[in-house]
């Protein structure tokens, strides 16, 4: 529903205004008035009406003076002047101003619903074209990774684009691109360039820019087998390739495979941790290189890798022990022995992440454990790290094979309870079961298989379908009661969901009723 707001100095014309006008019937919401432009103002800044019909004469700031000041700062509110002066020079200066029409008072009732129907019309029209001409592939690639467009909504509208997303399996993969000379700004372009070139069947992908130095893509493929032998290969033979033939170095990351258009979203988060460690992962090889420490001590890395999989806690300190046997001559307190142990963190928490498929980010983990490092003075210190670090990693281990129960449940009870909030939204509810948003929404898409938005609009036209069937309401009325202040983006939402207008659900209803 769009918002009026009436400014004039004469209270029986506000008030003749306020009460001739069925406004919830009409499609609108009377949101105030004011006697003059000076105690508008505040008024119009704090509604954002979408509609103001303004008086022209006016003590303190009359219309035209109200109308600039808004114009100028508000361009979206859509102006109607309205006087009782038939002077063609006011309705010159009104044209000038850029209202949207001019009418003289006194107005009917009818001439009133039928101008605001006009103007509300206009304001629909401009946002399809707005929302039409924001559409892009860049965009709607974007809000796909970024959890803010549900699997229809994007089908719908990468056809509009001509892009196919049909697919049975989707994986996310970011790379982030440090060209050795800042000045190189076709790099990025031309590592995309050859890795499109590279790409062979059955294997798809979409990309973007996500900035200067750093590329997106959406792998898609109808093969589980082949992409995840792809990805394995993209991110060591093909991330390798790219590097020597260019010149850079190059941080990848890349997310699981989904079955969902949804899962995208996931996969995408999971991808910018898999990058963030695998960066941290090569500065810290880069530096242990680096040591001019005369060392050929190593860690087994797959062996302790493979234990935090699949080992238990009563096997824990035997096999610690066994592990870090090798490393009793170690120099604890050398820059070798910090970023050996570094590197064996880092791989692990990498590792985990993927295997295990938490909420839990590595990107706060890591510094915590690093400080942990370097408290190691000893063999004996050593081990008790190892313990810690094996501990930290089956508490992923654990949390993967329950995980979230209690807050998906809170999340559905309090969905259930505020649907009718036009309000409600992802940081709100993130909110009540504090949690960050971009962590609940992973979580409740990775547990449910549907994002927030998709599960609150099943639980709103459930229950828009309740109420055509129950009750005697309007269309617009139950819209207004489900949480939707646009009746006509409800009665669509509504079609898209059932295959049904309201009208048509609520007749059917009637039908098997008296059948």
């Amino acid at each position: 529903m769009k918002k009026v707001m009436i400014v004039d100095d004469e209270i029986l014309i506000r008030e003749n205004i306020r009460s001739c006008v069925d406004w919830t019937k009409e499609g609108f919401i009377y949101c105030g008035d004011a006697p003059d432009g000076e105690l508008a103002l505040p008024l119009i800044e704090q509604q954002q009406p979408d509609i103001l019909i303004t008086d022209i004469k006016m003590p303190f700031m009359d219309g035209l003076e109200l109308t600039a000041i808004v114009r100028k700062q508000m361009p979206h509110i859509k102006v109607i002047i309205m006087s009782g002066h038939d002077e063609f020079r006011y309705a010159q200066n009104a044209i000038r101003l850029g209202v949207e029409d001019y009418c003289l008072k006194p107005v009917s009732a009818a001439e009133l619903i039928e101008l605001l129907r006009k103007v509300s019309v206009k304001i629909d029209e401009e946002q399809k074209k707005l929302k039409g001409q924001a559409v892009t592939k860049e965009r709607l690639l974007a809000d796909l990774c970024g959890g803010l467009m549900g699997a229809s909504e994007a089908i719908e509208t990468a056809k509009e684009l001509n892009l196919s997303l049909a697919s049975r399996y989707y994986a996310a993969a970011i790379l982030d691109v440090r060209p050795a000379n800042s000045a190189d700004q076709q790099l990025v372009t031309s590592v995309r360039n050859e890795l499109d070139r590279r790409l062979e069947q059955p294997i798809e992908c979409l990309s973007y820019y996500r900035s200067k130095t750093e590329l997106v893509y959406i792998f898609k493929c109808n093969s589980a087998e082949s992409l995840t032998r792809y990805l394995h290969t993209f991110h060591t033979d093909v991330r390798l390739q790219l590097e020597r033939q260019f010149g850079c170095e190059i941080y990848a990351g890349l997310g699981s495979l989904h079955e969902r258009i949804q899962g995208i979203h996931i996969s995408y988060l999971e991808a910018e941790e898999d990058k963030y460690i695998s960066r941290l992962t090569r500065l810290n090889q880069a530096s242990l290189h680096g040591i001019h420490e005369p060392m050929d001590i190593v860690i087994n890395r797959n062996q302790f890798l493979e234990f935090a999989k699949i080992g238990i806690p009563s096997e824990r300190d035997a096999f610690v022990r066994e592990f870090a046997a090798p490393l009793k001559s170690l120099p604890f307190k050398s820059s070798y022995s910090f970023y050996l142990f570094n590197d064996l963190t880092l791989e692990a928490l990498r590792c985990a992440k993927q295997t295990f498929r938490t909420g839990a980010d590595p990107g706060c983990s890591a510094p915590r454990l690093q400080q942990e490092i370097k408290k190691i003075a000893s063999w004996e210190d050593c081990c008790f790290y190892l313990n810690v670090l094996l501990q930290e990693l089956w508490q992923w281990r654990s949390e993967s094979s329950d995980k979230y129960g209690d807050v998906i449940n809170q999340v559905k009870e309090y969905i259930q309870a505020h649907y009718n909030n036009e309000q409600l939204s992802l940081k709100m509810i993130a909110g009540q079961v504090r949690i960050s948003p971009s962590h609940l929404s992973k979580v409740f898409s990775q547990e449910t298989g549907q994002t927030l938005t998709e599960y609150l609009t099943q639980i709103r036209i459930g229950k828009a379908m309740e109420l055509l069937k129950t009750t005697r309401s309007k269309s617009f009325e139950i819209a207004f009661e489900v949480g939707y202040n646009d009746p006509h983006y409800f009665s669509n939402l509504f079609k898209k969901m059932t295959g049904m207008t309201p009208k048509e659900y609520r007749n059917q209803g009637e039908k098997d009723e008296t059948a």
